[in-house]
């Protein structure tokens, strides 16, 4: 009988030891799932946030028209070293641009105010179809880009890409997100956008031929109103914050 009760007690303790096991293996699941979710939503925002305000789609009628004479294999040169300049630029400005706010005292709050104003004035000026003279593109800069030897920096990288939206968003972004695995997310992300780069520029002439001026144009627009709904979230989180700050 009491050789029973021991087995019995034993029997209640493993099972008990069991279902711990399992209920702490199953939390840890849980939290694996709920953090692999949570970089997901991270990379595809900023993914999503930055090829919204980047807009590379915007610029295969620019590059289609400064690259129309030049080779398949000159224009596959010319993507890829745009595509690595704005990586390079966006990078920069994601690690760096912190720096620069602390060395001129410019508050995140104020940054954003100021990002969401330009990211807002990009998107309305792609609703409007006045998108490359916004970015300072005009046919004598064009002109002029036909004729020098190497356009992946300027006029496509910077300003057409790479512009003071996109750099203010990552800045803001880093402010947000600065854990070590939060930085490897971003970084993924951006790479990731100058892979969409290279590929949407290397493609420019084909793409030109299917969606024709209008289809870009529509597509740009689309986006546009994307951009504007960015800058204005941007500037609303700010305000929000400075009241909070003051009251």
């Amino acid at each position: 009988m009491i050789k029973s009760y021991i087995f019995d007690s034993e029997s209640i303790t493993n099972k008990n030891i069991i279902i711990t096991y399992f209920h702490a293996k199953a939390s840890k699941n849980n939290y694996i799932y709920s953090t692999n979710q949570y970089h997901m939503e991270l990379f595809i925002y900023l993914f999503a946030a930055l090829f919204s305000v980047l807009n590379p789609i915007g610029t295969v009628p620019i590059f289609v028209g400064l690259t129309q004479h030049d080779s398949q294999k000159e224009r596959s040169r010319i993507s890829l070293w745009t595509a690595i300049n704005v990586f390079i630029i966006l990078l920069v400005s994601y690690f760096i641009g912190q720096y620069v706010l602390t060395f001129f005292g410019i508050s995140i709050d104020a940054l954003r105010i100021a990002g969401g104003i330009v990211i807002v004035n990009s998107g309305f000026s792609l609703l409007s179809g006045k998108f490359n003279k916004k970015r300072g593109i005009n046919k004598k800069i064009e002109n002029e880009a036909q004729h020098r030897n190497d356009i992946a920096l300027t006029p496509l990288a910077i300003p057409m890409l790479a512009g003071p939206g996109s750099m203010s968003l990552l800045i803001a972004f880093y402010q947000e997100h600065h854990q070590i695995n939060e930085i490897i997310i971003s970084s993924l992300a951006i790479f990731a956008i100058a892979v969409a780069i290279f590929a949407i520029l290397k493609s420019a002439h084909y793409l030109a031929r299917i969606l024709g001026a209008s289809g870009i144009v529509a597509i740009s627009r689309i986006v546009g109103f994307i951009v504007i709904s960015i800058g204005i979230q941007y500037i609303v989180s700010a305000i929000v914050n400075i009241i909070k700050g003051n009251f």
